[in-house]
């Protein structure tokens, strides 16, 4: 009857530490990255540059500035659509700057699930 489960000759330490020294290695940078990423600033605008915004890789807003041409007492309401879309447009930013940043580093794996065979 053959033998089931396990590798020819037992375990392999050699390719098992090369593996976790490699997985060590992925998670420094992205680490690395994370940290970098946090850090930096993502900037847009809304309405022709009457609203701009910027948002930290923290998903805070750092800056909010208006035109005055954009501050109309009599229509509040399209001030605040100019600026729920520069900041929906600025964290949209941020955030696909950081997924492509990390799936440089992964390789695609999707956060250790969704990219393995098994």
């Amino acid at each position: 009857m053959a033998k089931r489960g396990g590798f020819p000759g037992g375990a392999m330490p050699g390719n098992m530490n090369n593996l976790m020294k490699q997985a060590q290695r992925m998670q420094r940078q992205m680490e690395e990255k994370s940290k970098e990423l946090e850090e930096k600033e993502w900037e847009a605008s809304a309405g022709g540059g009457a609203v701009t915004i910027k948002v930290s890789g923290k998903k805070e807003i750092t800056s909010v500035k208006l035109s005055p041409e954009a501050v109309d007492p009599d229509d509040i309401e399209t001030l605040e659509d100019l600026i729920m879309a520069a900041a929906n447009e600025a964290l949209r930013k941020m955030e696909d700057e950081q997924s492509e940043a990390m799936n440089a580093l992964t390789g695609g794996l999707g956060g250790f699930g969704g990219g393995f065979p098994f």
